[in-house]
């Protein structure tokens, strides 16, 4: 028999799980009640007064922030690019040089009479001419990258900074067949230039033009990107071209062409014009090789590039007809130096070069590049059409030798 006490307690204990019962049928009503009122007032909202749900438009704003970083920014016409330029302008440089100049001494200077009328207007003690450019700073230690004809020859190059510095500049490295150099001035915590993505840039897309025009000063002009990929102009050896019909003028040559969100994505260089001034059509070095070429510079004083001893001409649709060829891709080997790589792996004049290591030749200048890629020394693949039949054949990769744009045509690949 259970003692009294045990009976109370067992009591009390049923009490308090009916009440336990009713509170969480309580709770649970609540709960219920306000979800459903919740949902109601979310219904009514969305239904009458859809933009006050701006939970909805955050994934959106984040996928374009992300685009942002990795993508050249759109923008209407309509829009700023104040912010864009508020980027890049602390990055560009205005380039100062200064040559020496010695003409030639003429005979009649040594008559008294002579110089008695004239003076010394035939003088020839050296005299200095300047010439002025733009450059972008690629590294906060003071690496600055520009054109070499910016640079060429010069005895003394200052380097003016958007906060007012001038500091003087030595040059670094230079090449002449892109026609880029590297300087470098003695300062740190410099505001060094974003690089864009290589393959990011697309035909119509927004692009700054940053430099000092004419020396007026620090000049940001707008366009969009006109096409890519402009070769067979003959500016440099190596041209892939960007062009644009942002204002460039003398004295942009260095200078940035940054994307609508600021990154580089080219480095000014030459406008096709007939009165010396803008005509809407500009050229850039896209930022591809002007890193790669920056970086060799940096790293060793000269660039590196690989050459097989051949001379190329395109294929016209007259010469693919009499070679029995479908279309005119590919690249005609005129000339075989004797001795060099081609000549020693096989590659005979008449050949038609289809394609590098299985990457097809499109023409003389994707021949040059695709070659000047290679590293010296190293073995390549190829591929020749010869008597309507494909031959591939193994070549041993020189190195090529510097050459300079007024040399004689045609050029050695």
């Amino acid at each position: 028999m259970r003692h009294p006490a045990w009976a109370i307690i067992a009591k009390l204990q049923n009490h308090a799980k009916s009440l336990n019962l009713i509170d969480m049928r309580k709770y649970w009503l609540l709960f219920a009640q306000s979800t459903t009122v919740a949902l109601g007032v979310l219904f009514v909202v969305a239904l009458f007064k859809p933009d006050l749900l701006r939970w909805q438009a955050q994934p959106h704003s984040l996928t374009i922030q992300q685009a942002t970083q990795s993508a050249p920014a759109v923008l209407a016409p309509a829009e700023s690019f104040a912010p864009a330029a508020q980027k890049v302008i602390p990055a560009v440089v205005n380039v100062f040089t200064q040559q020496k100049v010695r003409t030639p001494t003429h005979p009649a200077l040594e008559d008294p009479i002579f110089r008695y009328f004239f003076g010394d207007r035939l003088d020839s003690r050296p005299r200095e001419v300047s010439n002025l450019g733009s450059g972008v700073i690629v590294s906060a230690n003071g690496y600055i990258l520009t054109n070499h004809h910016v640079v060429d020859a010069a005895d003394e190059i200052q380097v003016a900074l958007a906060d007012g510095q001038t500091l003087p500049a030595r040059v670094i490295g230079a090449d002449p067949e892109t026609d880029l150099a590297v300087l470098k001035i003695d300062a740190d915590k410099l505001p060094a230039i974003t690089f864009a993505q290589s393959d990011s840039l697309k035909v119509g897309d927004w692009v700054l033009a940053v430099g000092n025009p004419f020396g007026v000063g620090q000049t940001v002009t707008a366009g969009i990107v006109s096409a890519l990929g402009r070769t067979h102009l003959g500016i440099n050896t190596f041209e892939n071209f960007i062009q644009t019909d942002a204002a460039i003028n003398p004295g942009n040559s260095g200078g940035a062409l940054v994307d609508a969100a600021g990154n580089l994505v080219g480095v000014n260089s030459a406008i096709y014009s007939r009165t010396g001034g803008s005509q809407g059509i500009g050229f850039a070095i896209p930022v591809s090789i002007a890193r790669q070429v920056m970086e060799q510079i940096i790293k060793s004083g000269s660039v590196t590039r690989g050459w097989v001893g051949v001379e190329v001409q395109d294929l016209t649709p007259e010469l693919a007809e009499s070679f029995s060829l479908k279309n005119t891709e590919g690249a005609l080997i005129a000339g075989v130096l004797k001795g060099g790589p081609a000549d020693s792996g096989g590659i005979r004049p008449g050949d038609i070069l289809l394609a590098v290591n299985g990457s097809k030749v499109t023409d003389s200048a994707s021949l040059l590049n695709l070659i000047a890629a290679l590293k010296p020394g190293e073995a390549a693949r190829l591929t020749v059409a010869r008597k309507q039949q494909a031959l591939d054949l193994k070549i041993q990769i020189g190195r090529r030798p510097m050459q300079r744009m007024q040399e004689a045509e045609p050029d050695v690949n």
